[in-house]
């Protein structure tokens, strides 16, 4: 298993209730192949560098989790199609 972080921006209209869902099916989806969320950290709402789908805040989250690289292109797929994730970038770590 490698480690890795994954940074998730969140669309910033969203309630606290929607945020905690696509939260938790990003949890699932790494957790059901095999991984283990390491630490979820809450950066929180943060003015972004320019314009995405017409918002320039997102509600910002660093999540370390601990995969095989094989599941990356799955998480891939599914973040882009999970409608609250504005972005999202998953860098491996250093061993």
């Amino acid at each position: 298993m490698n480690k890795y972080e994954i940074v998730v921006i969140i669309h910033p209209d969203l309630d606290d209730e929607a945020i905690e869902q696509a939260l938790g099916r990003i949890e699932g989806w790494v957790t059901e192949s095999g991984g283990s969320i390491d630490n979820v950290d809450k950066w929180g709402k943060r003015r972004m560098s320019y314009e995405i789908q017409k918002q320039d805040e997102g509600i910002y989250y660093l999540l370390n989790v601990s995969m095989p690289p094989a599941l990356i292109s799955d998480l891939e797929k599914n973040l882009t199609i999970l409608e609250p994730v504005i972005r999202y970038m998953i860098v491996a770590k250093n061993k």
